[in-house]
């Protein structure tokens, strides 16, 4: 229980499963695990009541680079929270890797690493260099689902 030791140490919880809007399906699951790997769908960032959180809208006109950053590293507790309920303990995860980071942006904004930054910051702090480094895409769209301005897919090996 040594990385949600870090998280109670940090003041970070994670959320309940995910409350969609009124009317929406999602068929899938939020985290499959398959011969060693843990396939993690894409998340956003929820409040503590399992829904969607804000801020809503395009990076670089209705958010700011900062609060995408902040929004990235609520999506790590939102993908964090899916793999405790999928492994039951997050210290199974041997080592990430790989980070497929997309942010809802102005055409003309290009900070999407320094937004992604958010994730990947906490998970470097909860896992370490070895287990935490990974490999990552931070890309721009041009909508996301919801208007969400960050969602976040990823990979990781587990024992």
């Amino acid at each position: 229980m040594e990385v949600e030791r870090k998280l109670a140490d940090m003041g970070l919880a994670l959320p309940p499963p995910v409350k969609t809007p009124p009317g929406v399906v999602l068929p899938f699951s939020f985290a499959r695990v398959h011969e060693g790997i843990v396939y993690i769908a894409g998340h956003g960032p929820q409040n503590a009541d399992g829904t969607l959180a804000g801020p809503f809208g395009k990076v670089g006109v209705d958010v700011t680079a900062e609060q995408g950053y902040e929004a990235a590293k609520a999506v790590a507790l939102s993908m964090l929270g899916s793999l405790k309920r999928e492994l039951g303990d997050l210290d199974r995860v041997s080592a990430w890797l790989r980070l497929h980071g997309m942010v809802n942006c102005a055409p003309d904004f290009s900070q999407q690493p320094a937004v992604i930054n958010g994730c990947s910051d906490l998970i470097l702090a909860l896992y370490g260099p070895e287990r935490g480094a990974h490999a990552r895409s931070a890309v721009g769209m041009g909508s996301l689902p919801f208007n969400m301005a960050v969602e976040i897919e990823a990979m990781a090996a587990i024992d």
